[in-house]
C-alpha cells in the first residue's frame, strides 16, 4: 500500500482521495501521536488549525476539528491564515501541534491536510508514519469535561501581522508596490502589512470566493502581475501562492525575478550585516548553477540538498543556519520564521529596496543565470537511472564538455514513470544540443520493454 503522506502532508482532490471520513480520522490519529505527552501529564492537548480559502476547506476544517475536540483536543479555530502564520501561531501560543489545511499552488478542487509539531516545526517522517500506523485503530474517546473544546482564535491575523512587521529594518515610505495574493489565504494579511510598513500598495487577485484561488494568478501565473506593475508604474511586484508560502517578484519593467534571485539579493545583504550564519545559503539540487557561483564570488558557501522544503528545512536546523530556500520561491529565514513565509519574504525584499535605494531589478543583477533546460524522459524504468554503465558515460562526458560553465542533473520523478533530464550552460544551444542527446540516451538505456509495459 502506498504512503498516505506525501512530501508535504496529505494532499488530493477533495471528496476524492481527501474525503470528511479520512480528515475526521486523520485528526483523530494525530491526537493520539501528537497529544500524548501533554494528555499523559493529565493537562488537555492545545492544537492550532488554518485552512486557505477553498470552499472544500470549510468541510475539511470542521471534520479536523471535530476530530480532535473528540479525542480530547482543545481546539484554536485561526479560520483563513497562510501556513507559515499557522506555524508562527503554533509556537507563539506554545501549542502542542497545529493542522493546517491547504493545497498551496494546486487548484481549487484540491486540498490538502498538513500536520505541524510543537514550536510550528514540520513533522518528521516517522512521526507522519506513526500518525498513518494509528489509522484505523480504537481513536481517543474521552466523554464529560475531558472532551476538547472549539474556540475561535480572533486574534490570530493581528498576532502574525505584528510579528511580520517586528522584522523590518526600516520602514518602506516611497514604495509602490503591486501584490498578487492568488485569490488565496494572504488575501488579508499581505496588503495590510504592506500598507501598515508605509509602502503604497496596488492589490490584484485578492477577492477568494473558495473556488478561485490560483486561477490565473499567483506565484504559478505572474501575467497579470507583470501587467499591474507596468500599468501602475510600481517599483516591483510580489506574487504569493494559495496558502502564501512561496513568494516570486516582478521588477519595475516586468520582469520575473525567480527564487534563486531573491535568495541571492538576501544572502549578500544578510552577510553584509553579519547575520547569515556561517555564510552559508542552503538550496536545493535545482537551483541555477548562477547563484551557486555568485555566492562563491561574494564568500559564501551553497549547501546543496534533495529537492523539496523540508529537506532544506531539515539541513537548516542541522546546521543551525539562517536563510534557505528553493527556486519556486519558498525562502526560509530561521531568525523568523520555521517554513517558507511568502509575505515575509516579500517584506525583506522590500526592506533591502528601500534601505539601498536601489532598483530589484539592479538587486537582482548580483547573480547571471544561465540557460536551463529540463526534459522529462517518459515510460522509463527510473530506478536504473543511477546505475545504468551507459547513462553515466554519457552524463560523464557531457559534464567534462561544460566543464565549470554548466552542470547536469538526472532526477527519477517522485510519482511517475520518468526521469527528468536538466542541463545549464553557458548559452541555450547548448543547453540544448547536450539536454536533448542526454536524454535520447535515457530513452534508449532505459526503456521499458514493451511486455513489462502494456
Amino acid at each position: 500500500m502506498a504512503r498516505l503522506f506525501g512530501t508535504d502532508g496529505v494532499r488530493g482532490l477533495a471528496n476524492g482521495l481527501l474525503t470528511a471520513e479520512l480528515a475526521l480520522q486523520l485528526a483523530q490519529a494525530a491526537a493520539v501521536v501528537l497529544g500524548h505527552e501533554r494528555a499523559a501529564n493529565g493537562t488537555r492537548p492545545r492544537a492550532v488549525v488554518a485552512r486557505d480559502p477553498r470552499a472544500s476547506g470549510e468541510f475539511i476544517a470542521a471534520a479536523v476539528e471535530a476530530g480532535l475536540s473528540s479525542s480530547g483536543i482543545d481546539v484554536y479555530d485561526a479560520g483563513v491564515l497562510p501556513t507559515p502564520a499557522a506555524a508562527y501561531l503554533i509556537a507563539d501560543l506554545n501549542a502542542d501541534f497545529g493542522v493546517m489545511i491547504s493545497a498551496s499552488h494546486n487548484p481549487a478542487p484540491d486540498n490538502g491536510i498538513k500536520f505541524f509539531a510543537r514550536g510550528g516545526q514540520k513533522l518528521p517522517d516517522e512521526v507522519e508514519d506513526a500518525i498513518e500506523a494509528q489509522l484505523g485503530k480504537e481513536p481517543s474517546r474521552p466523554v464529560g469535561g475531558d472532551v476538547g473544546r472549539i474556540q475561535r482564535f480572533s486574534d490570530a491575523e493581528d498576532r502574525y501581522i505584528v510579528h511580520l512587521l517586528g522584522t523590518l529594518p526600516h520602514r518602506l515610505e516611497g514604495l509602490k508596490v503591486v501584490l498578487d495574493c492568488a485569490h488565496g489565504a494572504a488575501s488579508g494579511c499581505s496588503p495590510q502589512v504592506f500598507a501598515s510598513a508605509g509602502a503604497e500598495v496596488v492589490v490584484i487577485g485578492a477577492e477568494p470566493d473558495g473556488l478561485n484561488i490560483n486561477d490565473g494568478v499567483g506565484s504559478t501565473h505572474l501575467g497579470q502581475l507583470k501587467e499591474s506593475v507596468i500599468k501602475h508604474g510600481a517599483d516591483f511586484g510580489i506574487a504569493h501562492d494559495g496558502d502564501a508560502d512561496r513568494c516570486l517578484a516582478v521588477d519595475h519593467e516586468g520582469n520575473e525575478v525567480d527564487g534563486d534571485q531573491i535568495m541571492a539579493i538576501l544572502a549578500l545583504a544578510l552577510k553584509a550585516s553579519g547575520k547569515l550564519k556561517d555564510d552559508v545559503l542552503v538550496a536545493t539540487v535545482m537551483s541555477n548553477l548562477g547563484l551557486k557561483i555568485a555566492l562563491r564570488d561574494a564568500g559564501i558557501t551553497l549547501r546543496e540538498t534533495a529537492v523539496g522544503d523540508r529537506y532544506v528545512l531539515e539541513a537548516m536546523r542541522d546546521g543551525g543556519f539562517s536563510l534557505g530556500g528553493e527556486q519556486s520561491g519558498h525562502v526560509i529565514f530561521s531568525d523568523y520564521a520555521t517554513t517558507g513565509d511568502g509575505v515575509l519574504t516579500g517584506l525583506q525584499i522590500a526592506a533591502q529596496v528601500a534601505g539601498t535605494g536601489r532598483t530589484l531589478q539592479d538587486l537582482a543583477r548580483a547573480m547571471t543565470k544561465l540557460p536551463q533546460l529540463m526534459i522529462n524522459v517518459k515510460g522509463v524504468d527510473k530506478s536504473r537511472a543511477a546505475t545504468d554503465e551507459g547513462v553515466a558515460a554519457a552524463v560523464a562526458a557531457a559534464e567534462l564538455e561544460l566543464g565549470d560553465t554548466g552542470r547536469v542533473l538526472l532526477r527519477p520523478s517522485g510519482t511517475e514513470a520518468l526521469v527528468r533530464v536538466m542541463v545549464e550552460a553557458a548559452d541555450m544551444e547548448t543547453a540544448t544540443r547536450i539536454c536533448t542527446e542526454l536524454a535520447g540516451v535515457v530513452e534508449d538505456r532505459l526503456a521499458i520493454p514493451r511486455e513489462l509495459a502494456l
